[in-house]
């Protein structure tokens, strides 16, 4: 870390008696002189003051930095998501409100359309059921009219009939009494005859 002037001093490499040291005077390998085995400047109790003093001064420069510039951005960016996450959180609440809201129109809208398709649906039918019933009535009573009208031609064919058969059995029975008597019979006899066996 930091290097004081004793060190420094005890570490450079001394030239004394005109010449520098050999390799027997040196470790082998770093340069640095035998004598010099010192405590790691990190450990050595010279260095703690000035160690110390470092250590504040950095110590309370970060804190300064993270006082004043990291934690000011990481609370707005903690804000800003919490404004966002409360923004979206009333949006979803009023989405969720409106959906329900749609829903229950819809659902009510629905029972609406059933009972008025029930209402048109029973209508239809009383319609249905009134024309039918209608239809059935004027067909009665044209049947009604016709057999009315059949019995009458009937009526009126029999009483034809009736006449026709009146006077063809006279007819026959005229014919027959004149093969079986040989005489004729006048028409009174024969028609008054035929009267009596028709009652």
């Amino acid at each position: 870390m930091f290097v004081t002037s004793a060190f420094a001093q005890e570490s450079a490499p001394t030239v004394e008696d005109g010449h520098t040291g050999t390799e027997g005077d040196t470790h082998s390998g770093t340069g640095v002189p035998a004598e010099a085995h010192g405590v790691f400047p990190p450990f050595d109790p010279a260095t703690f003051p000035s160690q110390l003093l470092w250590l504040a001064i950095t110590f309370g420069l970060f804190y300064l930095f993270l006082k004043k510039v990291v934690m000011p951005r990481v609370g707005g960016i903690i804000d800003v998501r919490n404004d966002r996450i409360t923004q979206d959180l009333d949006h979803a609440a009023r989405l969720k409100g409106e959906a329900d809201a749609a829903v229950a129109a819809y659902e009510q809208e629905l029972a609406e359309a059933k009972t008025k398709a029930n209402a048109i649906g029973q209508q239809a039918n009383d319609a249905a059921k009134a024309e039918a019933e209608a239809a059935r009535k004027k067909v009665e009573a044209a049947l009604d009219q016709k057999l009315g009208e059949a019995e009458a031609r009937i009526s009126s064919i029999k009483a034809n009939a009736m006449k026709e058969v009146g006077t063809i059995a006279e007819d026959t029975a005229s014919a027959i009494v004149e093969a079986l008597v040989g005489g004729k019979a006048s028409k009174a006899e024969i028609a008054a005859a035929v009267k009596s066996v028709a009652r």
